[in-house]
């Protein structure tokens, strides 16, 4: 299935979820805002977020310093 991810055309499984994306990725366990077709995703809703063909993701990651 094809999605576009910050951007970038991204593939994955279909039936993927929010969760499996961020693992995919390499943003599992990191504290990111995920953003499905312009609409906030709460972070309790990423495992049964399941992403579709076409979806436009934005993940964004929180970043320290002073």
């Amino acid at each position: 299935m094809h999605i576009t991810l910050n951007g970038h055309p991204h593939d994955c499984g279909q039936g993927s979820t929010v969760s499996q994306l961020l693992l995919a990725a390499g943003y599992a366990g990191r504290r990111v805002a995920v953003e499905v077709n312009h609409e906030i995703v709460p972070r309790s809703q990423h495992d049964g977020h399941a992403l579709h063909e076409g979806d436009q993701v934005e993940i964004v990651h929180a970043i320290g310093g002073g």
